[in-house]
């Protein structure tokens, strides 16, 4: 059994910060690639950011400069670092992780998301 629980969203003003975090628990073997997505109504589930498990990371347009990821991997977590919000940004934020579980199965993995909120 593998869970993604999410943590960290909430309301902000534009301008202001929140930091995700999001943690695989349960048999799991290994975490190999990490990613942040995200979904407002009515739109399409995109990709902002992801990192390998040796910490190489890639960035949408939308969020460079702006977001950054990162990752534990002794506490199998991933984070995201979201800076100079902007309304735009208001969405569900959603984590992913490919692992291996106890039994070395490898599948994809999602947590139930979060919801992210940027006033004007």
């Amino acid at each position: 059994q593998v869970q993604l629980v999410e943590s960290g969203g909430g309301l902000v003003q534009a301008g202001g910060s929140l930091r995700l975090s999001c943690a695989a628990s349960g048999s799991i073997f290994r975490v190999n690639a990490m990613g942040w997505y995200r979904q407002a109504p009515g739109k399409q589930r995109d990709l902002l950011a992801s990192i390998t498990i040796e910490g190489n990371t890639n960035y949408a347009d939308s969020v460079k400069g702006r977001f950054t990821i990162s990752r534990n991997n002794a506490k199998n977590t991933v984070y995201l670092q979201m800076n100079s919000l902007k309304p735009e940004d208001t969405a569900v934020y959603y984590c992913n992780a490919d692992l291996f579980d106890d039994d070395l199965d490898y599948a994809e993995y999602w947590g139930q998301g979060t919801q992210v909120t940027v006033s004007s």
